[in-house]
């Protein structure tokens, strides 16, 4: 079995290969191709994976390449986990939003849109090439925003599948609370791509008892912490929300602490760098702790699952990925793309029959959707109008004099990755 990570150079891929090495019985990979043209991230990053690989005991082969066509030459599976502009152009998504009084975030609002616009032209040409150099490759999509990202490549015809962290995250922090095997919690999660909630926590499977009403008695203080959220809102929804959520839920708080502290891409650069030379060190065999706070957790779990699933071997029946909403949500176009519970298998990703959503969650997930159409729109098509209008049905902005200054402030910002502009 053959996989490809285009984007390998990133530091998030030691994550990615302490996985596919421990759980190398699920997902039996004999060769492993890191892509990425940044070549001196890469020797350090292939470098390490080959010393985690020794050290675990995998018989795979690593090779790197800065060659997108050969590297995906043959691979049964293709990953990406693309940055388009690096930490620098995640700095620029995550300040010049707050200019106008908006949340500044690379994968939400006006942030969320310019990342969308710099990555889709790309993604899309790789998986052109991905398909003409094998057909029945599947694209398993990591690359923020995932949603529109997915969107993108399934409209364009491509075997994709979208995958987030955020569930699987829940997953295990919720097992931990109830003293459980992570495989014994099966989530009621549902909505869009960094906009869910949990509506129910059941164990043994998609029929089991509800255990969220304990959670939120015995745990809510924990929880609501974790998604920095006050209690009362948690049993006043009765659900866990992403902690995505708490740029909707608590906007103008939300902008007032990004204006006065650094930016979490200046955090992560520096964590970067510290991590780049870390594993430059010959004697490192093994992901450094630090990698923990770069954020991603659970990530390679949840990668290696659904790639098992999506080639025939051992991954799990149900998983929480992105893929089309065909009728799950009937408020939903059947082409919009969902975040949700759904039967994985060599056949792609079925969504599971949900309960109807309650219209306080419904109205959002319908104008987020919205504005993932517009969103779409814009960067495939390109052109001021189409961004502005994508940002007017942005409930994250929403006004015309915002959606105004934020389109001009997008493309200055942005004018080198963005050909029409």
């Amino acid at each position: 079995m053959k996989l490809t990570v285009v984007g390998g150079g990133s530091t998030y891929t030691p994550e990615l290969i302490d996985g596919f090495a421990r759980l190398r019985d699920t997902l039996p990979i004999t060769e492993l191709v890191l892509v990425d043209p940044a070549a001196d991230r890469l020797d350090l990053v292939g470098g390490l994976a080959r010393r985690i690989f020794a050290k675990q005991d995998h018989g795979g082969r690593i090779t790197t390449t800065s060659d997108l066509d050969a590297g995906v030459e043959g691979a049964d599976a293709v990953l990406l986990q693309l940055r388009i502009g690096g930490q620098a152009a995640r700095e620029q998504d995550e300040t010049w939003p707050l200019e106008c009084g908006c949340v500044g975030q690379e994968t939400t609002g006006a942030g969320g849109l310019a990342k969308a616009l710099r990555t889709v032209p790309v993604v899309l040409d790789i998986a052109e090439r991905v398909r003409r150099a094998n057909p029945d490759a599947w694209i398993i999509d990591f690359t923020n925003p995932v949603g529109i990202v997915t969107r993108a490549l399934l409209q364009a015809g491509h075997k994709a599948v979208g995958l987030c962290n955020v569930a699987i995250g829940f997953q295990r922090k919720f097992a931990g609370l109830l003293g459980v095997a992570p495989s014994e919690v099966h989530l009621d999660h549902v909505g869009l791509n960094h906009l869910t909630w949990e509506r129910a926590v059941r164990l043994g499977g998609p029929e089991g008892e509800n255990v969220l009403p304990r959670l939120l008695a015995e745990h809510g203080d924990t929880i609501a912490d974790d998604l920095r959220l006050p209690r009362p809102v948690l049993d006043r929804l009765g659900v866990v929300p992403s902690y995505y959520l708490r740029y909707f839920y608590a906007h103008d708080e939300v902008v007032r602490e990004l204006g006065s502290k650094p930016s979490r891409a200046a955090e992560v650069a520096a964590m970067e760098k510290e991590l780049l030379e870390m594993y430059g060190d010959p004697a490192l065999d093994e992901k450094p702790a630090l990698l923990a706070k770069r954020g991603g957790a659970f990530y390679s779990e949840a990668a290696v699952d659904l790639a098992a699933s999506l080639l025939g071997g051992g991954g799990s029946p149900y998983q929480v990925v992105n893929t089309y909403n065909n009728g799950t949500l009937p408020f939903l176009p059947d082409d919009a793309v969902i975040e949700t519970q759904a039967a994985v298998g060599a056949h792609g990703a079925a969504p599971l029959p949900v309960a109807p959503l309650d219209p306080l969650y419904a109205g959002l997930v319908a104008n987020v959707t919205a504005y993932e159409d517009l969103a779409l729109e814009a960067a495939l098509r390109g052109g001021r109008d189409r961004v502005f209008k994508a940002l007017l049905a942005h409930p994250l902005v929403g006004q015309y004099a915002y959606a105004d200054g934020l389109t001009d402030r997008l493309i200055a910002h942005n004018r080198e990755h963005l050909a029409w502009a």
